[in-house]
């Protein structure tokens, strides 16, 4: 209740955030860094709450390729499984004697028809064996169909190539203090038309109970024609804001987030895309400043972005 007092009566409130405000309902931050929404869905089935074709476009890379070769091994001792309990005296040109002999040439067999490479080398023979082997080179053909639509769609889906500093800052602007964070591209694209909205979220205890509150974070600038060094975002702290009259101990103490949505068009796709960041409170340092990040060439014909500096930045007093 005491913090209550403190935020400003002008501050803009927000209630298109998209967020309850039952706070007492919430867990964690809003956003988790990386800009997804801290939620996890219940009461429902577990493959009917995922989406494959959203969770292999959106997996990191390594996993995304653990998968794909993990699939292609196991699929493949399925059916060497399959052709060695049958026997592989149904398999013409098998000439091991040993069971692991017997097992790999089962197993070599079994690539050869899930990629229908098919060298000739081992043929099936009698019904059951050729069946298998028809599914088999069947559910192969279906296999790499789907896989190259999951590669098609990873490479081909506009992302916002698009860096957020770590921390966000208190930091001195013109005669008092404001909120900055910095952001920046780091892909050879060509990126314009960028436009951000910043929100500040709070649980706050109000008449016995907590609750979500939001307040719009009017910013210096918040729409730019091209981003291709690096922006800082710089929230003024006037008394219009809701941080006003918070001090160094309350960024320790109060619960709170601010949420960064972005929308910038992506040349090279002739789409909007979208990027999204937070900061909890306990991510804002209070008094400093950030470090330049961009110089001169040596020639002094481009400027270099120092993609590395992008969270740099050096303590002060206010």
């Amino acid at each position: 209740m005491q913090f209550l007092k403190k935020i400003n009566s002008k501050a803009k409130s927000d209630t298109n955030t998209g967020f309850g405000t039952n706070a007492s309902s919430y867990g964690g931050r809003f956003f988790t860094k990386s800009g997804n929404a801290n939620v996890k869905t219940s009461g429902i089935g577990f493959f009917e709450s995922i989406s494959w074709y959203h969770t292999m476009v959106n997996i990191p890379r390594w996993k995304f390729l653990v998968i794909i070769v993990l699939f292609y091994f196991l699929v493949n001792l399925v059916f060497a499984s399959m052709y060695y309990g049958i026997g592989v005296e149904h398999l013409n040109g098998v000439t091991a004697e040993t069971a692991l002999d017997k097992f790999g040439q089962a197993f070599f067999f079994s690539i050869q028809t899930f990629t229908t490479v098919g060298y000739g080398h081992v043929s099936p023979s009698g019904f059951v064996t050729s069946f298998i082997a028809a599914v088999e080179a069947l559910f192969g053909l279906l296999s790499f169909a789907i896989a190259t639509g999951l590669f098609y769609g990873r490479f081909s889906k506009p992302k916002a190539h698009i860096k957020f500093s770590e921390n966000a800052l208190i930091a001195p602007y013109k005669d008092g203090t404001a909120l900055m964070l910095r952001l920046t591209p780091f892909k050879n694209t060509n990126l314009t038309d960028a436009e951000v909205k910043m929100t500040l979220g709070m649980k706050l205890d109000e008449k016995g109970g907590l609750i979500n509150k939001f307040y719009t974070l009017d910013l210096e600038m918040s729409r730019i024609n091209a981003l291709n060094l690096s922006w800082t975002l710089v929230h003024p702290i006037t008394e219009n804001s809701p941080l006003y009259n918070l001090t160094e101990e309350d960024y320790a103490t109060i619960e709170g987030e601010v949420l960064v949505f972005l929308k910038v068009f992506d040349d090279m796709f002739s789409t909007t895309v979208v990027r999204r960041s937070s900061y909890a409170f306990s991510e804002i340092v209070f008094g400093a400043k950030f470090l330049p990040m961009f110089s001169k060439s040596h020639n002094q014909n481009k400027t270099i972005l120092h993609i590395d500096k992008l969270n740099s930045y050096e303590k002060i007093r206010l």
